[in-house]
């Protein structure tokens, strides 16, 4: 079904314009009514729930006719004609639709209700064929063309030289091969030299048929619109692959980030409980089999000899059953931490401890800043980290870009791919996690290090952990990031081709101190 809004397009591509005709508009060989609405949705429109609106056609045309004009003046006129206008946020997107810059927008609803359009007769604005040139042919005439032409086709062909009809007259005076061969040299010189009245009329008549078919043939293209091509077929605007393919993703990151489940051993599967605590009992009570723990001696056990926290585990039968003295209380467990061991390690250390049977991750984590005044946050740390090009902050919320809690970028090096965590939340960091910090972005103030170790010093914190401060090269460094051991990262507000340079250096640094500071460390 013809689309207005893609009509639309292809003749403002064309340099065509729209015709209003009273309550019409003409597009080509179609017609639209002045207020039917197009598959074009207002910025704003269907969000949460909402009824979805969308631009009439009237609106589009209106504003292809006043494009030179400033958005305001553009306004006022077409609230003085009493024409809805395009607001702001949609005009620059539907204005590179229309005249062809972009093939698509975010904003086509494909699922809309169209209007199907009035079709008319071929415009006088056509270019059309003289057809006082080209003699016209009644149907009857043509209908006897195609008739003599069936005829000629169903007709059986010359018979080919057949020997048995040689004459026994010619036969005596030559041979029968002779003669068919010169019969068949008559026949062959006939076809090439001799040509009826009725084939030259035939011809003019083939020739007639085919002006009449081609002409027949342009005027169905002409009628052709294209709906779908190989791109748009593609774009599925209304699909989802959120929960398919980001179940994956966060597979994929639990195993880089060292999350995953460790296989426990059949043998700690057995960890004996610890004791409870014994209670202390006011009154003499009766037998209960859950406070076992209670008793005491035989006194408790009204003389019978009853360990109530004895047990038979690990003991054979026959031991059991000769009262061998095998039953020893299992001594409880206890973890072997302490606050020094629990507190950040040495620098070059490993935090793995020999007792405690369980991986330990080995992604460096860099912490980055979690206002949005800073240059680098959230929404464009992957794309400075792992692709070395800078892009604002605002200019990745205008693109939809979501903001994500932390981030696992990768990054390049001798052929291999190391991951590295990016997260702006220091205070969900363990004590064993800090060991993997390995660089810290600042933005001036102190305050910014509120629940970091070492009591949240910047001094003490930059002793062992690399830090950076990013800034434009005009704007003038910050007091405290002067006085600090910081690493100052200087970008172009405009030219885009220096980021790679300034920001390689980043990665220069991180390099040599995960190298003499935290070897344990991938990188």
């Amino acid at each position: 079904m013809a689309d207005p809004l893609s009509i639309l397009r292809q003749y403002n591509i064309l340099g065509k314009e729209a015709v209003e005709k009273g309550e019409n508009i003409i597009i080509g060989e179609f017609a639209w009514r002045k207020n039917v609405k197009t598959n074009y949705m207002v910025y704003g429109s269907g969000k949460d729930g909402g009824a979805k609106d969308y631009y009439t056609l009237e609106c589009l045309v209106f504003l292809l006719k006043n494009v030179l004009l400033s958005h305001p003046v553009y306004v006022r006129r077409a609230a003085a004609e009493n024409i809805p206008v395009v607001t702001r946020p949609d005009r620059k997107d539907i204005l590179a639709y229309l005249k062809g810059e972009s093939t698509s927008s975010n904003s086509i609803d494909k699922s809309a209700p169209l209007e199907i359009p009035t079709q008319i007769k071929r415009t006088a604005e056509e270019p059309a064929e003289s057809l006082a040139k080209k003699p016209r042919f009644e149907d009857t005439h043509l209908q006897r063309v195609k008739d003599v032409l069936a005829a000629r086709l169903d007709a059986p062909r010359e018979a080919s030289v057949a020997i048995n009809n040689i004459t026994k007259s010619l036969s005596d005076a030559m041979s029968v091969e002779k003669i068919a061969e010169i019969k068949a040299k008559r026949l062959s010189k006939k076809r090439t030299t001799i040509k009826g009245h009725d084939d030259i009329e035939m011809g003019s008549d083939l020739r007639t048929i085919l002006d009449y078919d081609l002409d027949v043939t342009k005027d169905i293209v002409s009628r052709e619109r294209q709906w779908r091509t190989r791109t748009t077929i593609l774009l599925a605007n209304g699909k989802q692959f959120t929960k398919s393919v980001m179940a994956i993703l966060n597979a994929v990151k639990s195993r880089e980030e060292g999350k995953a489940r460790p296989m426990i051993p059949p043998s700690s599967l057995t960890t004996p409980r610890l004791p409870a605590p014994v209670r202390h009992i006011q009154q003499k009570a009766g037998y209960n089999r859950y406070e076992q723990e209670g008793f005491k001696g035989k006194e408790e056990t009204e003389g019978f000899k009853i360990d109530p926290l004895g047990t038979y585990h690990g003991m054979t039968l026959k031991s059991v059953t000769e009262g061998s003295a095998l039953k020893k209380p299992l001594t409880p467990i206890t973890p072997s931490f302490s606050p020094a061991s629990s507190s950040i390690m040495t620098p070059g250390k490993s935090p793995i401890s020999p007792q405690i049977n369980k991986r330990v991750s080995r992604t460096p984590i860099i912490i980055i800043p979690g206002g949005n005044t800073s240059l680098v946050t959230m929404y464009n740390a992957k794309e400075m980290l792992q692709d070395l090009k800078f892009v604002a902050t605002e200019e990745k919320k205008l693109q939809g870009t979501r903001r994500d809690n932390e981030i696992l970028i990768h990054r390049q090096r001798n052929g291999v791919s190391v991951p590295y965590r990016v997260i702006d939340n220091p205070l969900k960091l363990s004590p064993m996690d800090w060991e993997r910090v390995v660089a810290v972005f600042v933005m001036g103030p102190a305050w910014q290090f509120k629940g970091y170790p070492y009591e949240g010093n910047p001094v003490d914190i930059f002793s062992k952990i690399c830090a950076f401060h990013v800034k434009y090269d005009e704007m003038k460094l910050d007091g405290n990031v002067a006085k600090w051991a910081v690493h100052v990262i200087q970008l172009s507000r405009t030219k885009r081709h220096l980021d790679r340079a300034a920001l390689m250096t980043f990665w220069e640094k991180i390099d040599a101190f995960i190298a003499k500071s935290k070897p344990f460390l991938r990188f």
